[in-house]
């Protein structure tokens, strides 16, 4: 492949003094705290409720249940197309670091939990509404997602990331409101409960285009089942404590933003159909504006358009075309 692409990679710690880059979207999970009067009383709650569902799961040697603490690092990822020193944002992750207060250890955590992507913004704000304009039934067109998806994959195998981070990303997101799942037999002691959907989501197929599976599983004292997309396997590349950082960061981040599935009164069942308008549920005391979040998508997909896609659309075709992953 002649073109050849080229990522730098940056960090700025998730704590209660966090202020989002400039380059970081406005409607990323932890941006999104980062705002108002309540922003520093926000991430400091925000982050003692993830130490306590991570100290709540690793309950073994733990009597008091504050053996453990989280770090949590935004991963930025910018490209370069051309080889010119001018980058595009193209990917933000979350990496969790462990530390055992007993010890004094620092355990590497997982990278991925959070995923967030300008490019995802413009496909599902601007390729999907532009491609179903015209049409009764809603449809996908058929090359939906195979630029970002190799964008995702190449980046991932590159130097850059086998550089810094040890195991492939683990990315954590809540179900989907279209799908019903079915708990199964399989029950792991950290994911707790499997539970399979009723059929492919549209989010599905898109991760399949980054090269992910997905399984779903409930963990101890949760109330619906997470989507856990992943490479290779994931009940046995990754240890406990590293799938209870991802468990305790993405399922606060879904209780904060999705109270209705995630802060349910009552826990999912043997079957179970999520949905955002179920009233039995409890509000963290965390602000977070939903509808300013979904309206900001499409701006920053127009931005994504804008600045990445049409200024640089020869030479992505040509690269998409080219590239064998």
């Amino acid at each position: 492949m002649s073109q050849k692409f080229t990522y730098s990679i940056s960090t700025i710690r998730f704590d209660e003094d966090y202020q989002p880059s400039a380059k970081t979207r406005t409607t990323t999970n932890f941006a999104n705290l980062a705002r108002g009067e309540r922003r520093e009383q926000n991430l400091r709650d925000t982050l003692s409720m993830m130490n306590n569902r991570f100290n709540a799961l690793a309950h073994w040697d733990n009597p008091t249940g504050n053996r453990y603490a989280l770090e949590l690092d935004i991963v930025s990822v910018d490209i370069d197309i051309e080889g010119k020193g001018d980058t595009f944002p193209s990917i933000e992750v979350l990496k969790t670091t462990i530390i055992d207060q007993q010890t004094n250890e620092r355990i590497e955590g997982l990278v991925g939990n959070n995923f967030s992507s300008y490019v995802r913004d413009y496909d599902f704000s601007v390729v999907l509404p532009e491609h179903n304009k015209d049409q009764t039934n809603f449809s996908v067109p058929e090359d939906f997602g195979d630029l970002h998806g190799k964008i995702f994959q190449h980046f991932v195998h590159s130097e850059a990331f086998k550089a810094r981070f040890k195991k492939l990303p683990v990315i954590c997101l809540s179900v989907s409101e279209t799908k019903t799942y079915q708990r199964t037999e399989n029950k792991h002691p950290i994911l707790g409960d499997e539970y399979v959907p009723s059929g492919s989501s549209l989010t599905e197929s898109y991760f399949k285009k980054m090269g992910l599976a997905v399984r779903y599983f409930m963990p101890e004292d949760s109330a619906a089942p997470l989507a856990f997309y992943f490479y290779g396997d994931l009940l046995n590349d990754y240890t406990n404590l590293e799938l209870i950082g991802t468990i305790s960061t993405m399922e606060t981040f879904q209780k904060i933003y999705r109270p209705e599935i995630y802060n349910a009164n009552a826990a999912a069942g043997e079957h179970f159909k999520p949905s955002l308008k179920h009233s039995d549920h409890s509000l963290t005391q965390i602000q977070y504006d939903r509808e300013e979040r979904s309206q900001l998508a499409v701006k920053q997909g127009k931005f994504t358009e804008e600045h990445f896609i049409k200024p640089f659309q020869t030479i992505l075709e040509q690269w998409s075309a080219q590239s064998a992953i």
